[in-house]
Formats: C-alpha cells, sequence, structure tokens
C-alpha cells in the first residue's frame, strides 16, 4: 500500500519509515530536514513543510494511509506547528473530502490523559513541556471534531532501543493506567500496522513497553 509519512526525518517519524519499507509498503515522506536513509526503490522523499497547503496536498495525494509523526526535536519552546498542521489538514479535508486514515502521533500527557500521568511526570509537564503539550492537545481537539478519520496515538516517555513488538495497547483512560516509557521502534511498528489495518479508528490510543 502506499503510505505517506508526515515529520519523517527523524525520531518515530523515521523510525515508522523503516518499519513502513521493511514491511513492502511504498513510502512517500514530507519534511523540512533530509532523511538519512539510502536510497529504495520504495521511498519518494518531498522536502517540504506540513503547514503549507501545496506541499501537504502533493504529499498525501496518492496516500492510502497517512502518518503523522510532526515533532520539535528537543524544543521545548512555545508552538504552533500542531495546531497549524491541524487547521490545514481539516482545511484540505474540507476542500478533496479525502478518506484515508490519519494516524496522529501525539504523546501521553496530550488531552485528557495528562491527568492520568504521575507525581513526576506532572511536575515534568507542568515545568517544561507545558506549552508544547497544549499545542499538542489543540491538534487532537481540532482533528477529533473534524470530518476526517483519525486514531490518536500517545505513547509514553520515548526510548531508543530495537523493535520488540511487544507493547500495551490502552484505549480508555483509566485510575492506574501506569503508562511508562516504549521504544520508537515499537511506536512505529504501531503505527504502520493501523496503517494497514485501522482498527482504532475514533480512539485516543496509549502505548507503553510495560
Amino acid at each position: 500500500m502506499n503510505i505517506t509519512i508526515i515529520g519523517a526525518s527523524a525520531g518515530v517519524g523515521l523510525e515508522t519509515v523503516k518499519r513502513a519499507l521493511d514491511r513492502n509498503h511504498h513510502v512517500t515522506t514530507l519534511s523540512r530536514s533530509e532523511i538519512n536513509l539510502p536510497s529504495h526503490s520504495n521511498l519518494t522523499t518531498l522536502k517540504g513543510s506540513a503547514t503549507n497547503k501545496a506541499d501537504l496536498i502533493k504529499s498525501i495525494e496518492k496516500a492510502d494511509a497517512v502518518i503523522v509523526a510532526l515533532g520539535t526535536g528537543k524544543s521545548m519552546k512555545p508552538t504552533t506547528l500542531y495546531s497549524d498542521f491541524a487547521k490545514l489538514l481539516v482545511e484540505v479535508q474540507n476542500e478533496t473530502n479525502t478518506q484515508i486514515p490519519f494516524l496522529v502521533l501525539t504523546g501521553f500527557g496530550a488531552g485528557e490523559s495528562g491527568q492520568y500521568n504521575g507525581f513526576i511526570m506532572k511536575l515534568f509537564f507542568k515545568f517544561l513541556l507545558k506549552d508544547v503539550y497544549a499545542d499538542k492537545t489543540k491538534m487532537e481537539e481540532t482533528i477529533s471534531n473534524s470530518k476526517l478519520k483519525w486514531v490518536m496515538v500517545r505513547p509514553g516517555l520515548l526510548k531508543d532501543k530495537p523493535l520488540t513488538e511487544k507493547y500495551r495497547i490502552e484505549n480508555k483512560l483509566y485510575k492506574g493506567i501506569n503508562i511508562g516509557g516504549i521504544n520508537r521502534a515499537d511506536v512505529a511498528d504501531f503505527l504502520v500496522k493501523q496503517a494497514e489495518n485501522p482498527t482504532q479508528l475514533n480512539n485516543y490510543v496509549s502505548l507503553s513497553n510495560k
């Protein structure tokens, strides 16, 4: 199938490209930076911005599913990247009536999930990640209130360890949910498998290796 990955140059996005290629998909990427991967017959890379309408439309025009893995690197400064992208995506959907699924990476701590973090993580979010996650929450709200087909993916603390394919999938929030760390490669695995078979449409999915 044809999978578009937006925000593919680093982190979970880059791992998702690798995983999708490993599973024999045709991958189109959209990112502002070059993707540090060997050339591949199934890989088409587009350099551009997810908040540029022409770039966004071009990247998704042949897609059967779209994975959104936008990120701001290690920056904890206030941003409007996520909410700006969401507004543009809804605008494009209204114009094209696209029915393909969008798998959207946010993080455990966005929206209502922030209330289910442990004490230490709540402090971490309050003093360091508050602004970034406020914008991720806006992205979630904008997309979930649209006519798009979506899955919100909220991994716990991201780790750079090998693929295990062993991780918890929670689509309800409950007291003691205890979402811990998860390997970026495992988040990528979940995203690609949901692109193949979107069983969690209109769900907020929390991911953890334990």
